[in-house]
């Protein structure tokens, strides 16, 4: 008998059931405000996807309310952790977006200061397109030269982000 409620302490209560549950659903409601993209980056299996487009079809209040507890109920069997922390990137709130943003400011700044900076870009970045960095690169310099807004390096910029960004 003593056995039996040593087992039961080591069982979370309903309670704290319950609150993981809302967690995990929490987490099914920053899914749906990704896009498809997004989606595709986090790695997520079918059964899941599947269940998020569901959600987005459905017009009906308990309906949804209903299919975000089965996205809920989804999440409990995956790696919700990693799940949340690749989303993190996506969250303009998120330490880890602001790092990654900082990140790509510090490439821009160093490839528009440095000539050497695209080679160490370059390796660190194997897929990006050469020509075009170059040349957003002579242009934005061209614009700080002649004392214009900063057009072209905004534009450098955003390639960065596109090329850099998991999405």
């Amino acid at each position: 008998m003593h056995n039996e409620s040593h087992e039961q302490d080591e069982l979370p209560s309903k309670s704290e059931l319950k609150r993981q549950m809302q967690a995990l659903q929490e987490v099914g409601k920053k899914l749906l405000e990704l896009n498809k993209n997004q989606l595709k980056t986090l790695q997520l299996d079918e059964e899941l996807l599947e269940a998020l487009a569901e959600y987005k079809r459905i017009s009906s209040h308990e309906a949804r309310r209903r299919q975000l507890q089965r996205i809920g109920k989804l999440m409990r069997s995956r790696d919700h952790e990693a799940i949340q922390a690749a989303m993190d990137i996506y969250d303009a709130g998120s330490e880890t977006h602001a790092r990654h943003f900082q990140q790509l400011e510090l490439w821009r700044e160093r490839l528009l200061a440095e000539d050497n900076a695209l080679v160490d870009f370059m390796n660190e970045w194997p897929a990006c397109e050469a020509q075009k960095i170059r040349q957003l690169i002579r242009n934005a310099r061209q614009e700080q030269a002649a004392g214009k807004p900063p057009t072209n390096s905004r534009k450098l910029f955003r390639y960065l982000r596109d090329l850099c960004d998991p999405g």
